[in-house]
């Protein structure tokens, strides 16, 4: 049998239009070829490819089955050389076992991804000096435009960092305002308030279980703990120590079960005021009736706790948006910004807290 133009359609033979577009995928399909065969202007298939919104589905199907048709796969490193920039922002930090960080984290790569942006992971293994300096010295090798960096300030020494030419920087929980952009949670304004609601339920003094010494988070909420209880002409009792995990509140909790003068605790995370809770109940000191506990995050589980857990909210969703609005912003205006942006908390009370020897 023939076809309409002459050409045999015997079985087991290739169309002449089967064969052309079969020779198509052999070479590069560029993006005119695209939007040839899905039968849209080269802008649109751009527009698709990028993951620009305004393209209705249809026509993103449309443009979506002609790239797969094609084997075409949009060149990146043409486009970015094209447009000045890799649409890429990197991110350094230590440890992905802290809810801070993880939520930070997930805060900066969603609003990246809504500015057009995708974000690259650089882990600092152990937090010194030589593993900063070689996550920095990485960023030079890769293909990105600006790095936020989630550390300590004692590891960010300008004078033995390296950093790339024309990459912006902007630093979650930090205090290098003077040297970076620093966008972070008021640290001490969430810990003064949550020392104050102890207080103005009647407690004598607050104890506090604090975060690991090289932490600033906890830094700047033991200052602040220490200064509010300063501030209401009370005595500040002796530090107790943890490592930011529930296994290290809960042993930290053990110690504290057994002061009989306790009756509030201020702990300077969430999992930390959860080992806190197993502690005190093994113990059999009730919370609130004995101890009034109070945490510092607000983790998505501290109102299924044991009792649910008083606590201060942090805003990591707005930290991680200033973050990256803060480098696109130094990267269009092509310079460095110094200071720190302090995101507000706020105090969520549950049943974790009561007066001293409250009954209900």
């Amino acid at each position: 049998m023939d076809t309409a133009d002459g050409t045999s359609a015997e079985p087991g033979r290739a169309r002449p239009r089967t064969r052309k577009r079969a020779a198509r995928r052999t070479q590069s399909a560029s993006m005119a070829d695209v939007a040839r065969v899905a039968g849209v202007s080269s802008q649109t298939v751009s527009r698709v490819s990028n993951g620009f919104p305004g393209v209705n589905e249809e026509t993103r199907r449309q443009v979506l089955e002609a790239m797969k048709e094609l084997g075409y796969r949009p060149n990146s490193a043409a486009r970015a050389l094209k447009r000045g920039e890799f649409r890429t922002i990197g991110v350094i930090t230590f440890g992905l076992s802290t809810t801070g960080n993880v939520r930070t984290l997930e805060a900066i790569a969603t609003s990246a991804a809504q500015e057009g942006y995708s974000v690259t992971l650089l882990p600092v293994a152990v937090p010194t000096q030589d593993e900063v300096r070689g996550a920095f010295s990485r960023l030079g090798e890769l293909a990105v435009d600006a790095v936020i960096v989630i550390l300590e300030v004692h590891l960010l020494d300008a004078s033995t960092l390296s950093m790339p030419p024309h990459v912006q920087v902007v630093v979650a929980d930090s205090d290098a305002g003077d040297r970076y952009t620093v966008v972070d949670t008021d640290q001490a304004g969430g810990t003064r308030t949550a020392v104050r609601h102890l207080l103005d339920l009647g407690h004598r003094t607050v104890w506090h279980l604090a975060g690991p010494e090289g932490s600033y988070a906890a830094q700047r909420r033991t200052d602040a703990w220490r200064a509010e209880l300063l501030a209401a002409d009370r005595v500040a009792p002796p530090l107790v120590r943890g490592d930011w995990s529930a296994e290290s509140g809960y042993h930290a909790g053990l110690r504290i079960a057994g002061l009989p003068d306790c009756t509030a605790v201020f702990v300077a995370n969430d999992q930390m005021a959860l080992g806190l809770l197993r502690a005190l109940h093994e113990s059999g000191r009730r919370v609130p009736e004995d101890v009034s506990v109070i945490g510092f995050d607000d983790i998505p589980e501290a109102g299924s706790f044991l009792p649910p857990l008083t606590t201060v909210h942090q805003d990591f969703a707005e930290v991680g948006r200033l973050c990256v609005e803060g480098v696109l912003r130094q990267m269009r205006q092509d310079a460095t910004e110094h200071g720190t942006t302090l995101v507000p908390t706020r105090l969520v009370v549950r049943s974790s807290t009561a007066p001293p020897g409250h009954s209900g």
